[in-house]
């Protein structure tokens, strides 16, 4: 693992060549959001400096490949919400594990759960969208 762009994205050294990874079935908080810094020093804590396992096949629409990520033998998806540093995203979740987690770490109030009311990402991203068509 090479560099973290944000708490749902990484960067992997692929046969010698950089590849953009965004972490499957989960969604990070926005740079600009509560918890976007700390998400994003959360998967670097879990995988800068480790090897990285992908298990993919899918690429978005920017190009990434989105994956499950293991950094050593740490599922990083799954990681992330269990720290209470991503949500489920439901539009795109295939872990019928995660919900469970997720609802875990809410209960315990840890990580961007102990928010009063914590955004998710899809819905600040909507906002800043509407809000920026708006102005123009």
């Amino acid at each position: 693992m090479i560099g973290v762009s944000d708490g749902d994205t990484l960067t992997v050294l692929s046969k010698g060549h950089p590849v953009k990874v965004r972490l499957a079935n989960i969604d990070a908080p926005e740079k600009k959001q509560p918890f976007g810094a700390r998400s994003k020093q959360s998967l670097s804590d879990l995988c800068f400096g480790r090897d990285a396992t992908l298990d993919s096949g899918k690429q978005d629409r920017y190009g990434r490949t989105v994956a499950v990520v293991h950094c050593g033998d740490v599922n990083a998806n799954v990681a992330q919400v269990r720290k209470g540093m991503a949500w489920v995203y439901p539009q795109y979740n295939h872990d019928p594990s995660l919900p469970a987690i997720e609802a875990a770490a809410r209960n315990s109030r840890v990580g961007l759960w102990s928010e009063r009311d914590p955004l998710e990402p899809w819905l600040f991203r909507k906002e800043r969208k509407a809000r920026s068509s708006y102005l123009n």
